[in-house]
């Protein structure tokens, strides 16, 4: 698989505080792992609250619960990112 792999990372709202809202608080650790192995990450946002999809050549590769990612951090010790990077890894 090329190293330079385009990952949508398609993301949820998700209550915090009380609030519902779109943030990127706890895709800041998969954005890295991604990052750190060559892949671009282009944000989208997406309808479906508390969800992360990730999009390989428009095939849907993996998806989780926005709340079960570690937040913030760099996603070394989070298994969902390494989870994540392994099945953008097997997309090709």
């Amino acid at each position: 698989m090329p190293q330079n792999a385009l990952v949508f990372v398609r993301y949820g709202p998700y209550r915090s505080c009380g609030v519902v809202d779109y943030r990127t608080f706890r895709l800041e650790g998969l954005q890295a792992t991604l990052k750190e192995d060559g892949h671009q990450c282009v944000l989208e946002k997406i309808d479906i609250w508390n969800k992360v999809k990730l999009v390989v050549n428009g095939e849907h590769v993996y998806q989780c619960d926005i709340n079960d990612l570690e937040f913030g951090g760099d996603g070394q010790l989070d298994p969902l990112c390494q989870e994540a990077l392994q099945a953008v890894r097997k997309a090709y």
